[in-house]
């Protein structure tokens, strides 16, 4: 192979690596949905914190509710790679949720995109920023620094942060942070099954 060709085939796989992130960045569809069609592999959800907010963390909100708020910290994945895809903060506000829906994911620890597919909600989604990040900038939802729970990196790390309304409530908010390299993995995997 020569340089030429090198240099086109970097071209390309750059190209393709940018372009898929700006969909998924983007896309005010079922994230999970999208990121097991690019990795080829189910997703499975693994909960790391859940906890109701108190009043005082409410009150900073700007919000007095009589319903609770829940902050949860999950990571996705990938069944067969084992591989972290994507670090999530989600804010539920219980207040905007069908109770049944609710229950399934405090109690259950079930995944949000999947809860909502599962009870057939009707949902729109509105993403309020998307961007990447330096690993030393990772904030959570309430701007407080995180540790994400993929191999640290120095490529910058795309994010999405959108809500999840149900009628005219965002119900739910979330900020996903996607792993920088999963791409480039999911590329080198099919060039190796190809020379199989």
């Amino acid at each position: 192979m020569t340089r030429t060709e090198i240099t086109d085939i970097d071209s390309g796989f750059d190209f393709l690596h940018k372009l898929l992130f700006n969909i998924l960045l983007i896309t005010d569809g079922r994230t999970t949905d999208i990121l097991e069609t690019l990795m080829g592999e189910t997703m499975s959800l693994q909960v790391i914190r859940q906890e109701q907010l108190n009043e005082e963390q409410t009150a900073h909100l700007g919000k007095v509710l009589d319903a609770p708020y829940y902050v949860r910290e999950s990571i996705l994945i990938g069944s067969k790679s084992q591989r972290v895809i994507s670090h999530n903060i989600a804010l539920v506000c219980s207040e905007y949720l069908p109770p049944l829906m609710f229950e399934t994911i405090v109690a259950k620890q079930e995944g949000i995109g999947k809860t909502i597919g599962a009870f057939g909600l009707q949902t729109s989604r509105k993403v309020v920023d998307s961007g990447w990040s330096n690993d030393t900038e990772t904030v959570d939802l309430f701007y407080k620094p995180i540790q994400l729970r993929f191999s640290p990196t120095k490529s910058k790390i795309p994010y999405k942060k959108y809500s999840i309304d149900f009628g005219s409530q965002p119900g739910i908010y979330l900020l996903e942070y996607f792993n920088p390299n999963m791409i480039l993995d999911r590329w080198k995997q099919v060039r190796n099954e190809d020379k199989r």
